[in-house]
């Protein structure tokens, strides 16, 4: 349908970047899980992921979970979202395990599983500083050993996520201590932890740095994957792709008006009291694209001329004044996207899907 914004994605380059993460870990022992939640997990995308070698998928959404599976995913799927008691037994239905940091979940998981006849891999969350989801760390032992104790769940290892709440990042020394759990949960129940899940993207900073203590040998990749990047060093890792999306959307309205409103200011349409500076007469153009289509936050224009000058929920306003090319009505502007912004445009409806390279059915 013309006039929607179109979202453009590179899945070769996609592809490419999940190789390249995918050897650089395996270097150190470290198996990569595709995140999938950061892109709704469009099959496209996650197509190209597979091709590029990981060895297993993790999302948030049981929908996206489900229809994975639908559409014919064999990998080994994670939960990334602490199980919900109201939603267990399709947890266990269509996950192979699932982080978790409440016994009482990990108890009716067990109890699904049981009518289920299946085995649930449970992934022990061991808060390490960040303060979002996991147990604290002199809790550990205690709830593993009763964890054990359930015949249909499976301890496949421990976990923990940074970077997210806190904005705590992974060091030698908070991943080492995750480890040094691991070695005293096996030595207490007498058994070999499988995973050691060490965190996401940017985890990839020690990975390069070779500082990832010897042990962890899992890490779940989204955003590195899809746009090379990691928010939380504030970086673009040099070698990733950055460009496999691009947003571009239609000029509906180019004019030359005045840089502030004229009469009395009040709240805009969300809520908040818009501030201007006088520089006089600009060039502007209106584009198709407002708040309800995208997370304009989340969004950069490729042209470093223009400038962003404010949105309502359906339009997007853009200083033009200082581009070197010329700008007309039914004409396109082009943008970069960081990860709040493939996080919103990805879930928009009103936004359409475009792929170049690899499979597109």
């Amino acid at each position: 349908m013309r006039g929607r914004p179109i979202l453009d994605i590179d899945l070769e380059k996609i592809k490419d970047n999940s190789v390249q993460v995918v050897e650089k870990c395996q270097q150190h022992g470290i198996a990569v899980i595709g995140v999938t939640k950061g892109f709704s997990a469009m099959h496209q995308i996650v197509t190209a992921m597979v091709k590029g070698g990981v060895v297993g998928l993790a999302d948030a959404r049981m929908q996206n979970i489900i229809e994975l599976r639908k559409r014919g995913f064999t990998q080994p799927i994670t939960l990334l979202r602490l199980p919900s008691l109201s939603n267990i037994k399709s947890v266990v239905q269509y996950t192979d395990s699932s982080i978790n940091s409440e016994i009482t979940v990990i108890k009716a998981l067990a109890r699904a599983a049981k009518k289920l006849n299946k085995i649930h891999q449970v992934i022990l969350m061991v808060d390490v500083g960040d303060l979002r989801e996991g147990v604290l760390q002199e809790n550990v032992l205690d709830i593993t050993k009763r964890v054990a104790c359930f015949k249909d769940i499976k301890l496949a290892g421990l976990g923990t996520n940074m970077g997210c709440f806190g904005g705590i990042l992974p060091s030698p020394k908070n991943l080492g201590m995750l480890v040094e759990l691991g070695n005293a949960v096996e030595n207490q129940l007498g058994c070999r932890l499988e995973i050691i899940s060490g965190g996401g993207t940017s985890t990839l900073f020690l990975v390069e740095n070779h500082k990832v203590p010897a042990g962890v040998n899992q890490l779940r990749i989204g955003e590195g994957i899809l746009l090379g990047t990691d928010t939380t060093h504030n970086r673009r890792i040099p070698w990733l792709h950055h460009d496999a999306f691009r947003l571009r959307a239609e000029v509906i309205e180019v004019n030359s008006k005045p840089s502030i409103p004229t009469g009395t200011i009040g709240r805009d349409a969300f809520g908040n009291i818009p501030e201007f500076t006088d520089i006089g007469i600009r060039k502007r153009a209106i584009i198709s694209m407002g708040k309800q289509d995208v997370n304009i936050e989340g969004i950069r224009l490729i042209d470093g001329n223009l400038m962003i000058l404010g949105a309502s929920s359906d339009h997007l306003i853009i200083d033009i004044t200082d581009s070197e090319q010329e700008i007309k009505v039914g004409g396109e502007i082009d943008f970069s996207l960081n990860y709040s912004g493939v996080l919103s445009v990805s879930d928009s409806k009103y936004v359409e899907k475009r792929f170049t390279g690899g499979t597109h059915d």
